[in-house]
């Protein structure tokens, strides 16, 4: 397998070695991706990686403003395959928010989609171009100084999605190669597989979609289409696509828009992650699965742990509902109380403490963090109240700052969105508030009666200790996760 080098910025003369995670060389004519009408194989995803990579010519630290799209997919595995250092963000980032970041960390280049560039001109006018392959443009920063990075240190993930955050999630290379080859294992990817795109590529569950597949020589249909839309599952079928992804809100719209009724020969499995997908959903999915044949596959994770920590089996989906499962291969889970005594029992809930080499080196929140060691030493508390079944299978209970006191009434917001979803069939609906204020927000009047009046007469919540709004919409990422820092202020 290939290997790239670098010589420490100290001075150290001795170079370092480290394998590629991509070895595209041993799939060479296979197809990998699907764009635009036009097909990309191993060989020249391998040429344009590498072309890419020695461009740059050294490790340093690079914003990849990323789009669903094959230069954006060869700029990233250049840069993993390099030891060039990216950091993910969105495309269509507030370019405010990218000048804040790009002070914060000082990347030495940008690679961004030439139609953005073009459209953005004066945003880059402190930028020269160094090259353009499959519609990317390199740029090389005008900057003074740029911050050493940690010999370890291979990819930084932000995980706000489109708020700009400084707080950046740091990810080994360990991390991304054991995370990889253990989502491989449970969803057994094979160079048989093709994907289709439904989530961004800087979002870390998508992002595991592409690294998973392209380690297997798998192949993926890059689109910015809609799962809502027609068009998407025409493709789809065109394409022979065998798999696709959602988060939560995924699966409910495609619940509402149809999508039992489609016919998908050649899909086999369908995974969720990127929050706890409502029960009723959750029945639903895998009752069509039995019938079809198909697998339906929950799976729980972060951007800390790289991508994945749970998987629910498919064979279970029926059985455990609500469930998002057990470890991935080569992961432990922990049940603890408030001082850190492990949970045995079963049913009983804790802090959920996950163990594995896929748990990232910590965060950074400014370019002085880049030189940081592993903080975390493979051990991340979760912050996930949760609790385990006799059969040793793990279910989500809520977060352990979204919870509030009601007139001494201690008050799970998760649970009370769950409720809201599986009792009323309002998927709209986001809670946040404060002690003694609880404030539920949906999108339509008559769903803000029907709240009011479960809240108030079947469970029991006192009429003066909540309040429902009525908002244009619930303000969600571009992963399709409520935003509630944005409701907090309203």
């Amino acid at each position: 397998m290939a290997f790239w080098e670098f010589v420490p910025k100290d001075g150290d003369s001795s170079r370092m070695k480290r394998d590629s995670l991509f070895d595209f060389a041993i799939f060479g004519p296979k197809i990998a991706l699907f764009a635009d009408n036009q097909l990309y194989t191993y060989a020249d995803l391998r040429y344009a990686s590498d072309h890419i990579a020695a461009a740059i010519g050294r490790r340093c630290l690079i914003f990849i403003l990323c789009s669903n799209s094959p230069g954006i997919v060869a700029a990233y595995a250049g840069c993993i395959n390099r030891g060039i250092v990216p950091v993910l963000l969105d495309a269509n980032l507030d370019p405010a928010l990218l000048k804040r970041l790009s002070e914060k960390y000082a990347p030495a280049y940008y690679i961004a989609p030439t139609e953005l560039v073009m459209d953005r001109e004066d945003e880059f006018d402190d930028c020269s171009v160094l090259m353009e392959q499959w519609n990317v443009l390199l740029l090389k920063r005008n900057i003074k100084h740029e911050y050493p990075l940690s010999d370890e240190l291979a990819l930084l993930l932000n995980t706000s999605g489109s708020t700009g955050s400084p707080k950046l999630v740091r990810l080994s290379y360990e991390n991304i190669k054991s995370n990889t080859q253990s989502i491989i294992n449970f969803l057994e990817i094979t160079r048989d597989e093709r994907a289709i795109t439904t989530l961004p590529f800087s979002y870390s569950y998508g992002l595991s979609i592409i690294n998973t597949h392209l380690y297997s020589g798998a192949g993926i249909v890059l689109t910015d289409l809609s799962p809502f839309e027609d068009e998407f599952w025409r493709l789809f079928n065109i394409k022979e696509c065998t798999n696709f992804s959602g988060v939560p809100y995924t699966y409910e719209r495609l619940e509402k828009t149809g999508f039992f009724k489609r016919n998908l020969p050649t899909l086999k499995t369908m995974t969720q992650a990127g929050g706890r997908i409502p029960d009723l959903t959750h029945q639903h999915f895998a009752e069509y699965a039995k019938v079809k044949r198909k697998r339906f596959i929950v799976m729980y994770g972060a951007s800390e742990a790289t991508a994945r920590m749970a998987y629910l089996p498919s064979e279970d989906a029926l059985e455990k509902i609500g469930s998002m499962g057990i470890a991935i291969p080569g992961g432990r889970f922990q049940i603890v109380t408030s001082d850190g005594a492990v949970i045995e029992k079963p049913d009983e809930v804790g802090e959920l403490i996950y163990e594995g080499k896929n748990v990232a080196m910590g965060y950074a929140t400014k370019g002085e963090d880049l030189i940081l060691p592993d903080l975390y030493h493979g051990i991340l508390s979760t912050g996930d109240m949760a609790r385990m079944d006799k059969d040793g299978y793990f279910y989500i209970e809520g977060r352990m700052t979204r919870f509030l006191k009601v007139h001494e009434k201690r008050i799970n917001l998760d649970e009370v969105e769950e409720l809201i979803k599986n009792e009323l069939s309002i998927y709209e609906i986001a809670c946040t508030g404060s002690d003694d204020n609880m404030k539920l927000f949906t999108t339509d009047e008559t769903y803000a009666k029907q709240i009011f009046s479960y809240l108030a007469d079947r469970m029991g919540i006192s009429t003066d200790a909540f309040e429902v709004c009525v908002i244009p919409r619930i303000p969600k990422n571009n992963a399709g996760k409520i935003q509630y820092k944005e409701l907090n202020g309203k």
